[in-house]
């Protein structure tokens, strides 16, 4: 489908965030890490502004031009920094400080990612409720795969529900050999995909 892309920036916090906070509201690591419904609409946004403050800062944003779906990229080097990240602690500060799940689920994450290998990590995808099951996942990211097979990269990302991981397999995405188990809660599938020229996975 013919989906017009463009590279968010600043300008477009307000509206990626809000897209964030209406796509994940009923997703179930979110309704984990805020099991209580009218306090997760009070904290969510903020939470999930932390993921695109990161991609804006240090990775890429692509939208939709009409604003109805969005991708949250990291450039992630194949050695990862010497100091511990501190992203985890900062989600919880911001968002929810007595909240423990804030945090957690980025260390449980953090700790399946794998490493020795740069790759494009796939923080978040989110498509307005109302357009869900029309594609236009597939087509926001068909572009950034594209240049990640051009260039030689893999890409990496975690399946927070069934029905994601369907649409990523058909892109190309594997299960690693690791999933991340939250405490009581959902399973996330973290998946790997092999550029479709490129090096072999080591």
């Amino acid at each position: 489908m013919g989906v017009r892309i463009r590279q968010a920036g600043e300008r477009d916090r307000e509206t990626v965030v809000r897209l964030l906070d209406e796509a994940f509201m009923h997703d179930p690591v979110s309704s984990w890490v805020f099991p209580d419904e009218a306090h997760r609409r009070r904290v969510h946004g903020v939470f999930l502004g932390v993921f695109l403050e990161a991609a804006l800062a240090e990775g890429r944003v692509d939208m939709a031009e009409d604003g109805t779906a969005a991708a949250l990229w990291l450039q992630v080097p194949a050695d990862p920094p010497e100091e511990e990240d501190d992203t985890p602690a900062r989600m919880r500060e911001i968002a929810d400080p007595d909240n423990e799940r804030a945090e957690l689920v980025g260390r449980l994450t953090g700790e399946a990612h794998p490493t020795g290998r740069a790759h494009e990590y796939l923080l978040l995808i989110a498509v307005s409720p109302e357009r869900q099951g029309e594609g236009l996942g597939t087509a926001l990211l068909a572009p950034a795969l594209e240049r990640c097979d051009r260039e030689g990269l893999p890409a990496y990302l975690e399946a927070s529900n069934a029905r994601s991981s369907k649409l990523y397999e058909r892109l190309g995405f594997a299960f690693t050999d690791r999933t991340v188990v939250l405490p009581d809660g959902p399973t996330m599938w973290p998946m790997w995909r092999e550029p479709a020229s490129g090096p072999a996975a080591e």
